[in-house]
């Protein structure tokens, strides 16, 4: 019975525990891995109502929506990093002629952005997330090209995995 118990367990970090059990964390080692399906991200406005059906809501604008207050808007995270560079939102002014441009030019910063893209993928495994965005145009901001983003770090992130090494 004695040895039993002593192959049952092993030493980590010179305390007994079961093989089992979950492995300690050291203090200041915070990293998460988020487990499960990843969702598909919800685009809303932010002056549309907030909802339960919402999830996780989070600010993917550098500027604050106008008129609206905090309590009114209900984001969890205010992610101004994720947004496009000052300078780019300018030359953009949501001209329907420079979508493509501006769609591009903006990927180009979202490639140098990978720690926000991996938190925003994280997120969505963990539950429904919510993009919110203040641009009148639904169609054509920069929450859209964001989700694309994300949604194809998934496939090529998947594909790498399954590609036979060479």
């Amino acid at each position: 019975m004695i040895r039993r118990a002593a192959r049952e367990r092993t030493r980590v970090s010179g305390v007994d525990e079961p093989r089992h059990a979950a492995p300690r964390v050291r203090k200041g080692a915070q990293r998460v891995h988020a487990r499960g399906p990843r969702r598909r991200l919800l685009l809303k406005r932010a002056y549309e109502e907030a909802s339960a059906a919402d999830g996780m809501r989070v600010l993917v604008d550098r500027l604050w929506p106008r008129g609206m207050s905090r309590g009114a808007l209900a984001v969890d995270f205010w992610l101004k990093d994720v947004a496009p560079s000052p300078a780019l939102r300018r030359w953009y002014g949501h001209e329907p002629a420079r979508w493509r441009a501006f769609a591009a030019k903006y990927r180009a910063e979202l490639a140098r952005r990978t720690d926000l893209l991996r938190l925003l993928d994280e997120l969505r495994r963990r539950g429904r997330v919510t993009l919110v965005y203040g641009a009148r145009d639904e169609a054509r901001n920069n929450a859209v090209v964001l989700r694309e983003v994300i949604e194809g770090r998934r496939y090529t992130a998947e594909r790498a995995r399954k590609a036979p090494a060479r």
